[in-house]
């Protein structure tokens, strides 16, 4: 509900008026500038080398519980800074997911280009595999490639970017056979302009929006399924970390330094809560058809 301000007329009539940004959007927009902070800047933020051990210092508490101003969240069970450990695994979870996100919108939008302009045969079998992606479950489909492949950083991203491609296949397919019955791409054909610049120069623009609304509601999932791969261990791998990586670690020291799991199982929450508002937000500002008049 966005909040209530109040103006008044030069005859000082009073005139109520509606904030542009709700709360919780905005709340969302500070949290996600936090994130971006963290995620760029996390060699500056890091207090320590996220991979330092000190197993002297082990299991030491939060200091809002008691601890030192040495580590202001307390250390793990190998020592190691969780603050330190907390920025990096913000770091490398937001990096898998923007990535893997990033391909699978790339390879899911020429598909569906593709599949709208020839139409016939090729529409059929883009369909197609769209239908299997879509019906199996992808963290299969994630351990049979992590299986085949290993689990290198890089490739672990490039197995992240199959996710969601037939959501987006799909999306484009639908937004781009419609553009084409539009007038404006009618004239362009009409005035002899090939293909590729009907598509690269008119059609794309106008249905960037929709695309970009899919990415800010297919984000979010990427990371809860980076999360729950290096919960079990096969994600990302030490001697780097992730926030699924921290979760999974920290389980067997819940009753008795619970911070190591409940810290970065705080950030998913936030991270994922905050891109998901933001999501449903521009959905609505961007589809004249959700807006109250």
């Amino acid at each position: 509900m966005a909040m209530p301000w109040s103006f008044r007329r030069a005859d000082d009539t009073p005139v109520r008026a509606e904030a542009r940004y709700p709360v919780l959007v905005v709340v969302a927009l500070v949290l996600l500038a936090l994130i971006v902070v963290v995620f760029l800047f996390a060699d500056w933020l890091a207090p320590y080398d996220y991979r330092a051990q000190a197993l002297l210092k082990r299991l030491r508490p939060p200091v809002f519980l008691g601890g030192t101003t040495d580590h202001l969240l307390g250390t793990d069970e190998l020592g190691r800074d969780v603050l330190s450990r907390l920025i990096y695994a913000i770091r490398f979870s937001v990096l898998v997911a923007l990535g893997g996100t990033l391909i699978g919108a790339l390879i899911g939008t020429a598909l569906g280009f593709i599949a709208a302009h020839f139409r016939g045969f090729v529409e059929e079998a883009i369909m197609m595999l769209a239908d299997v992606q879509a019906s199996l479950p992808f963290m299969m489909i994630a351990l049979a490639l992590i299986a085949m492949f290993g689990g290198g950083f890089m490739l672990f991203i490039a197995i992240m970017g199959f996710y969601g491609w037939e959501v987006f296949a799909r999306l484009t397919r639908g937004v781009v056979i419609a553009a084409n019955t539009q007038g404006y791409a009618a004239a362009v054909v009409a005035l002899g302009a090939p293909a590729r610049h009907v598509y690269l120069r008119h059609i794309l623009p106008n249905i960037l929006s929709v695309l970009i609304v899919q990415f800010t509601l297919n984000f979010p999932q990427v990371i809860l399924l980076e999360t729950s791969l290096s919960f079990l261990g096969l994600g990302i791998r030490p001697p780097l970390t992730s926030l699924g990586q921290m979760l999974g670690a920290g389980r067997a020291y819940l009753t008795t330094a619970w911070w190591i799991a409940i810290l970065p199982g705080m950030a998913i929450f936030l991270t994922t809560m905050s891109i998901s508002i933001i999501g449903d937000w521009v959905r609505d500002r961007l589809d004249p058809t959700l807006q109250s008049r």
